[in-house]
Order: C-alpha cells, then structure tokens, then sequence
C-alpha cells in the first residue's frame, strides 16, 4: 500500500504521538509497504528515518515552545505531487492543523481519511489553561472531539476505555481500537549497575522510576506527594525522573518545599538507546500517575525490561493492567500508592514475581502484530468496504492485544 500520514508532531519532537507514528510506519516500510509523512520542521534535525518526510516550514508557538505550527500554504502546494504518488490513503495524527490540511488534502485527492485519537483532551486541557472553568473546558473539548472524529471516514483509537469515553461524548464515527506495539528492535537490554554508578547511586538503594514528558498532564505531583509519605517507612529511597517538559521548574520547587531533595533525582532526556535501557533496569519499581493516558505505552517499555510497575492504571493504563500482571494497581490515594510502592521495594520475591509477568506480557504486543491489524483497516478503507459500526464496548471489531 501506498500510505500518506499527517502530523502536527515528529521527532525531534519527543512524545508518544512521535513514537506511534515511527512504529507503525517503520513496520510498514519493513513489509513492503510505502509511507510518507507530512511533519512540521523544527530548528533541530530529527533522525533519519527508512520512510520519506516533507519537512513544511513552521512558526513558534509563544505558549507552546515545545511545539510547531505547520504553515498550510506549503501543504496545500504539494497537493499536485502527492496525486501523482497514487496514494491509498491519508492517516492524520493530530487534531490542529495537521486535522484541517489531511481533509483537505483527502478531498482534493479523493482519498479515505482515517485518524488516530492520541490524546485525551477532557483531561489534558485543564493542565494547561488552568484559568478557565473545567467544565466550560470539558465541554468545549468533548464538542471539538466529536465534530473531528465525525468529519473521518474510520478513527483509530489505542485503547478500549478511550473508545468508551468517546462513545458516550456521542463520536458515531467507525472506529477500531489499534494500541502501538513493542518493536523487537528497541531498547535493548539494560545495564542497572552502570547507570547507578553513573549517577552516584548506591548498588543497594531503593529507586523508583518514572520515565517520560516531564509535563503536567503526567501527574508527575502526585508521585513527590506520595513520595514524601513513603520516605516515612523507607527513608532511603530515591525517586528518579528521566524526560524533560514544561512542569519541571514548578516540580523541583515542590520537591524543595517538602524538603525531598535527597530523595528526588532528575536526570534529564535519555537517549532510546543503552542509556534509557539502563535506566529502566536501575528501577525496583515503575511508577505512573497520569489519568490522561489513551494507552500508556511507557508501562509496556518497563515492562519489557524487566521493572515491575506501580501506577493508578486509569483510561489506558486500566487497559493494560487489566490483567493484573506485570505490576501492582493503586488508588488515587498518595497513601495507598506509597503503600504499595513499599510492598514492592521490600519484598525480593515479589519483584521477581513482577518482572516476569511484565517480561511476558510486553512479548504480547509485538509492534508487527498491531502494524498487521492497521494494514487490514487501511485495506477496507481503500476498497470502499462498509465498516460495522462499533457500540460502547467495541466489541464488533475491537482488536486489543491477546
């Protein structure tokens, strides 16, 4: 197939949209098929990649430095080339301008859309425009999203608690649940010893580990909150933070004000390579938060590695923890996440016990698999195929990992 996708976002622009969009196209590209990407351009160069990108000429955003808006002229010009590239389809990836340019560029060229729900903005708006009332902004949210999704031929959704939420804003639209899978070829094998050493953490310390945007979104308060009730019964732990984003400034200052400070370590970016790997395989545990995750990738990568995980497993971290494997599921009560944070770090077994688990469950969500689910979507799409219509639950066509 030949398959145009549209972003808003792409590397260098670290976040779970850029990871989904590579996975997927770069298991494309390694069966055969043939992907192009349409993608703002950003100051710094971003990776080389086995598929095409039209890097489009884009502005600053004041409120936003982390991202880039797409300028549409530049976009609507190529419109004469991509036709004679005979694509399939158009794939958008996010709800800005990169939503409004991939219609556009469907009608012109006469081709299905699809479009992949990344983001759950109900919750994520409120993080950012903390001065309005929530529920002018859950209502605004819920319209925008329902107006979108409608205006698609099929939605693509990474979880079912997503597709239900979704379903009860009143989104009719066909959709199926595709989660992004794990590539065979990512994040090798870590080395916990060399990353402690390299950060001046003892071999015996007990570390906890949250991995990703260091955003506000990812409720990354409520892990130093609870922090600060653990460090009660286990004075000696060490929470590490690996990512970078806007909440970081506002987080050092709250670890300061709880006098956590030598029990907090930021460490910054890690490359997807043997520093994140190391990272992952220093942590006793993997600790998430966030109630605005549509899939909650990053469980699945610590997972993988062999880091048993402690989150609140809410919307797309419900999905994955489902099965209770791999993790311990807490309240969202500091106390009760502190509680089981500690039955983790103390008891070897369990660790063992957990990390097993989670080794096998992430060989469960082979990127490949999930690339093969997206292709059978995309082929209905492009022979005109009448797609059944999902109810609350999906439970027509929902494809979740086995």
């Amino acid at each position: 197939m030949r398959i145009l996708k549209i972003s808003d976002v792409y590397f260098p622009r670290v976040n779970g949209v850029s990871t989904s969009i590579r996975t997927f196209a770069r298991e494309f590209t390694r069966s055969g098929h043939e992907v192009q990407l349409i993608a703002p351009h950003y100051p710094a160069p971003g990776p080389e990649e086995p598929f095409d990108i039209h890097r489009i000429p884009s502005r600053y955003l004041p409120m936003d430095p982390e991202d880039r808006l797409m300028r549409g002229r530049p976009v609507r010009q190529l419109t004469q080339q991509l036709r004679a590239e005979a694509f399939d389809l158009i794939h958008i990836h996010t709800p800005f301008q990169a939503h409004y340019l991939g219609l556009h560029l469907g009608r012109e060229l006469g081709l299905p859309v699809v479009e992949t729900y990344h983001t759950y903005f109900e919750e994520y708006l409120g993080k950012y425009l903390r001065w309005l009332p929530d529920s002018l902004l859950r209502l605004a949210a819920r319209r925008f999203t329902v107006s979108q999704a409608d205006a698609v031929d099929a939605l693509v959704v990474p979880s079912e608690p997503m597709l239900e939420v979704l379903r009860g804003y009143g989104v009719s639209a066909h959709a199926r649940v595709i989660p992004t899978g794990l590539p065979d070829n990512e994040l090798p094998e870590g080395n916990g010893a060399q990353f402690r050493a390299r950060h001046g953490i003892p071999a015996d310390r007990p570390v906890l580990l949250y991995v990703g945007r260091v955003a506000h979104e990812k409720n990354i308060g409520f892990l130093i909150e609870m922090l600060a009730k653990l460090r009660n019964d286990c004075p000696e732990v060490l929470l590490v933070i690996a990512g970078e984003g806007p909440a970081e400034a506002g987080l050092r200052q709250q670890v300061a004000n709880a006098d956590l400070e030598q029990q907090v370590k930021f460490v910054g970016y890690l490359s997807r390579d043997q520093a994140l790997s190391d990272c992952y395989a220093a942590g006793d545990a993997f600790v998430f938060a966030s109630s605005t995750e549509t899939q909650g990738l990053v469980l699945l990568e610590a997972m993988k590695l062999g880091t048993p995980v402690v989150t609140t497993a809410v919307m797309g971290t419900a999905a994955i923890m489902a099965d209770r494997r791999g993790g311990l599921v807490a309240e969202q009560d500091s106390g009760h996440f502190a509680s089981q944070c500690l039955r983790v770090l103390r008891d070897p077994a369990l660790r063992r016990k957990l990390s097993e688990q989670g080794r096998d469950k992430a060989r469960e969500w082979h990127a490949s698999t999930m690339a093969e689910r997206m292709l059978e979507l995309y082929q209905h799409l492009a022979e005109g195929a009448t797609l059944p219509l999902l109810n609350g639950t999906g439970a027509q066509i929902s494809d979740i990992a086995s």
